[in-house]
């Protein structure tokens, strides 16, 4: 079950080309007191993240707030993962489950951006609290990243993390097929080493992450 939600947040993430959000289109009011503006994380359900986006993009314009809410993101990273022996790049979120808001809050905008469909909740807006705003590092780390993703940084490696003592199942070289023990790890290195049963005999055997799959 883990693998598909996996698999499906993996799928939206991909269709989603952009990762910064669009900002609305219409100019804040004469009157909006911008010292207010704050950037909120929201709650959603699982994997609805994207349509959360869209659909309160869209409640914005309807509900007239574009000068009380500027900006909805879903932050995205690439990263290159290891599954089944094999590299890929994909691209995924940072904090699934959760869309970042930047707005000014009131009660209209408080309204909007709670009514959209798959929204639980502001963060810390639970019980009739106020919702506690990102502190100005957090989201600066965050926009950094954005930037970074928008700009086409190198992804970065995601590796398996291999334990001494799990079984592993050896997919390449001359010992494939052979279920071994994990006796030695260096992640500098990104090989292990793994003690396989041969002739009656335990032989540790180097191998690289790429060689191993877990069982």
């Amino acid at each position: 079950m883990a693998t598909k939600r996996r698999a499906a947040d993996d799928a939206e993430a991909e269709e989603q080309t952009e990762t910064s959000a669009s900002a609305a289109t219409d100019p804040p009011a004469p009157n909006a007191d911008m010292s207010n503006r704050r950037w909120y994380a929201v709650h959603t359900y699982s994997g609805y993240e994207n349509k959360v986006k869209a659909q309160m993009e869209a409640r914005v314009q309807t509900m007239h707030v574009a000068d009380r809410i500027f900006q909805v993101l879903v932050p995205i990273e690439e990263v290159t993962e290891i599954r089944n022996g094999e590299r890929r790049t994909v691209k995924r979120k940072v904090f699934p489950s959760y869309v970042l808001v930047d707005m000014i809050l009131d009660d209209e905008s408080w309204h909007c951006v709670k009514g959209t469909p798959g929204v639980t909740n502001f963060v810390g807006g639970n019980n009739n609290m106020e919702p506690i705003p990102l502190q100005e590092h957090e989201i600066d780390a965050i926009l950094k990243q954005v930037k970074k993703v928008d700009e086409g940084a190198k992804p970065q490696t995601v590796m398996p993390k291999f334990k001494i003592g799990e079984s592993v199942h050896i997919i390449e070289g001359p010992f494939a097929d052979f279920i071994g023990q994990v006796s030695e790890v260096h992640p500098e290195h990104t090989k292990l080493t793994v003690l396989v049963s041969f002739f009656n005999r335990e032989t540790p055997v180097e191998l690289d992450y790429l060689q191993v799959e877990k069982v």
